[in-house]
């Protein structure tokens, strides 16, 4: 069955029969301690700015890069109590126009970006200046990334030992029995404790509500009168959050692969069309690797392909690939390609070769790195404590189970593993927020710009009408029959030409317009497959 389809059958499943999400109390409305105690935090951070210097705890950084810190309230209800540090990079503008030397590109502020997650951090966004795709946006703009609370050294979240983390070779059922998902519902009610015996009463101040005050306390302290932000992933639905609460803030403002921002869809049935679209996407992946048989051997149809991937997962459940990958090491590598199109080369070439008798591509490419624990670990932890703190989620077992059995009979792939990220939600030992309704009036906003890729799985295209619907003056550009997750500043030249044209000069198209998809990945060689990229996508 073709993805559409597929996804339209699922999608109507969750609208029709998945009736189990969490009771709906009344989106929130902005509270006036809060409001009041970012103004408060604001004016600090305007009249302390950020005193930028050397990249000391980031070696990895070239000395065009600076770093600083910027103190934001740890509970805005309460904003000359604790504080705690944002870590802040940034690239000033270079001024250089790269189609003429001669002319000095005048700046127009700063740009600040965050990457998604929750969990994920811009620290190393500045970098991004020096691709050809991104140097006129570069020139004009000082690029500017940091790490959002709770990330890396920005009040570090952890909820358990990094050196237990990760546990690996692992099983990765698609229809887990009994025994197994009680086993796993254990694990998640133990890492739900973890996390409050580690952060104690700060752990209900990791919302994303408090990331978009955080990025108003960060304009001020930058000296922006108006935030300039591209948000990516998660970082759309904070940046929505930040639209709704401080729209005369805004000056411009790039949503790239947009989550669902309606209160009713955060975070649980958001995770549920998730899974649901992760399946048609997984189908695009077994159909281009079918394409290329000639190169790869797994099959020339999609169902083909399905059966050689099924027959690895036996295999490594039985004896995992140098003691380290099993099922769920394959299904994680799997996912990843799932988000991005320039992974399938790799993944298809280390599923070949493991079949084949060579395991080291597949141990190399979805193996666990031990010397990432302590930040996958981090990232880890951040992303649940802000999707539990951020809305209600059904804390019956039994909804969960109900809910993800009948997606998993149409969409196997991902579901199940989607429950066991999710569940700590579910025992979660900190206040549910009620989600805030995203919108805005006419006139209210200056005109956004939303981007979103027609077959992205992580954030399904539904979420980019629906934020565009809520968000007044927006414009929507779509990537038609494309799905890699995070489409600006990649190959495709139409996509990149609307952003640089709203970035650089305020302009738009028409409420909505569209590209061609982008070229398909080009099947590779077995010694360019094996420069695999390793890292995982964001959630």
């Amino acid at each position: 069955m073709r993805a559409p389809a597929l996804y339209s059958a699922a999608g109507s499943l969750l609208l029709t029969t998945l009736a189990a999400a969490p009771a709906d109390g009344a989106p929130a409305v902005p509270a006036a301690a809060e409001l009041r105690g970012t103004a408060v935090a604001a004016a600090h951070a305007k009249a302390e700015g950020i005193d930028f210097g050397k990249c000391a705890a980031e070696p990895d950084m070239p000395d065009s890069v600076q770093c600083g810190t910027v103190s934001v309230p740890l509970d805005y209800a309460h904003p000359h109590g604790r504080q705690i540090k944002l870590t802040v990079s940034r690239m000033r503008a270079t001024h250089k126009d790269p189609h003429n030397s001669k002319r000095r590109v005048p700046r127009q502020g700063a740009l600040v970006y965050n990457p998604g997650g929750p969990g994920g951090t811009g620290m190393y966004f500045p970098l991004i200046g020096a691709l050809p795709e991104w140097k006129r946006i570069a020139a004009a703009y000082d690029l500017v990334g940091y790490a959002p609370r709770g990330v890396g050294r920005s009040a570090p979240l952890s909820c358990k030992d990094p050196k237990q983390f990760f546990q690996a070779p692992s099983q990765a059922p698609t229809h887990p029995s009994e025994s197994y998902k009680q086993e796993r519902v254990a694990q998640a009610k133990a890492y739900a404790r973890g996390c409050a015996q580690r952060a104690g009463s700060a752990l209900r101040h990791y919302t994303s509500l408090n990331n978009a005050r955080d990025l108003d306390v960060l304009r001020a302290a930058l000296g922006e009168h108006r935030l300039t932000f591209m948000g990516a992933s998660y970082g759309t639905y904070f940046g929505a959050l930040y639209a709704t609460l401080f729209p005369s803030h805004v000056r411009r403002m790039v949503f790239d692969s947009a989550v669902n921002p309606a209160p009713e869809q955060i975070w649980y049935r958001n995770n549920l069309r998730q899974s649901a679209a992760f399946e048609g996407r997984w189908e695009d992946v077994r159909e281009w690797i079918a394409r290329h048989d000639a190169v790869y051997g797994l099959g020339d149809t999609a169902q083909e392909v399905l059966r050689s991937y099924e027959k690895a997962r036996a295999r490594l459940a039985v004896k995992p690939a140098g003691g380290k990958v099993g099922p769920a090491q394959l299904q994680g590598a799997f996912l990843s390609a799932g988000y991005y199109d320039d992974y399938w080369p790799h993944r298809a070439h280390a599923l070949s070769a493991y079949l084949k008798g060579d395991p080291k591509p597949l141990i190399e490419q979805a193996g666990p790195h031990p010397q990432a624990a302590a930040e996958a670990e981090n990232t880890h932890a951040v992303y649940t404590a802000v999707e539990c703190n951020d809305a209600p989620w059904p804390t019956d077992w039994r909804v969960w189970d109900r809910d993800n059995t009948r997606l998993a009979r149409i969409a196997p792939f991902e579901t199940w593993d989607n429950v066991w990220m999710n569940l700590p939600c579910a025992y979660w030992p900190a206040p549910r927020q009620q989600p805030l309704d995203v919108r805005t009036g006419r006139g209210e906003l200056p005109p956004t710009l939303i981007l979103a890729a027609e077959r992205d799985a992580a954030t399904p295209y539904d979420g980019a009408l629906e934020l565009h619907r809520r968000l007044s003056g927006s414009v929507l550009v779509t990537e038609r029959g494309a799905g890699t997750h995070g489409i600006a500043g990649g190959p495709n030249p139409c996509v990149n030409g609307h952003v640089e044209a709203y970035l650089l000069h305020g302009d738009l198209p028409a409420r909505r317009a569209s590209c061609a998809p982008r070229p398909e990945p080009k099947p590779k060689s077995a010694t360019a497959a094996r420069k695999a990229p390793t890292a995982m996508p964001p959630r």
